[in-house]
């Protein structure tokens, strides 16, 4: 035995489970963006003044949060793949906020069916991903992935900015 320490969240980021963890995301991405411009649109003309409210914000808090989440899995997803080296990843997260503002399930409660759900599942995976992130704090052990130009990550996260901005 080397001594050597096995950082857990560093290998689940190179699993399968990882890969299943960024689809997952990028597809909470992309139905969110598609509810609140689509049938959330619709849904909101017929709340009352503080359902209306709380959608406002929630809507705002749920793509702020879904958007910081996407950065974060992009970066590390760059790591694994070699198109970002591992320290520069780091410094990049540093500027991911992964905890944003505290939940308020009381007007989550005011806000239809469809977009509490999101949020619900906007958290899920919040946690998830602070649970890595944490993990990889902890243990912060250099990746073995090879250094390529370039900033593969800028281009889809400012795809998914589009994607909310529409």
């Amino acid at each position: 035995m080397t001594g050597a320490t096995v950082n857990i969240a560093e290998r689940r980021l190179a699993s399968r489970a990882f890969a299943d963890l960024f689809a997952e995301g990028m597809a909470l991405v992309e139905e969110a963006a598609a509810y609140l411009d689509g049938t959330g649109r619709v849904e909101s003309r017929d709340l009352s003044r503080p359902a209306l409210t709380a959608y406002a914000q929630q809507s705002m808090r749920l793509s702020t949060r879904l958007m910081q989440l996407a950065a974060w899995l992009l970066l590390q997803r760059a790591v694994n793949e070699g198109d970002m080296r591992p320290q520069d990843a780091r410094r990049e997260s540093a500027k991911i906020d992964i905890e944003g503002p505290p939940r308020d399930e009381e007007q989550e409660e005011l806000l239809p069916t469809t977009l509490r759900e999101l949020v619900r599942r906007g958290y899920d995976l919040q946690r998830q991903i602070q649970r890595i992130d944490e993990g990889l704090a902890r243990g912060a052990a250099p990746h073995a992935a090879p250094e390529r130009a370039g900033n593969a990550v800028a281009s889809q996260i400012g795809r998914l900015r589009t994607a909310f901005e529409r």
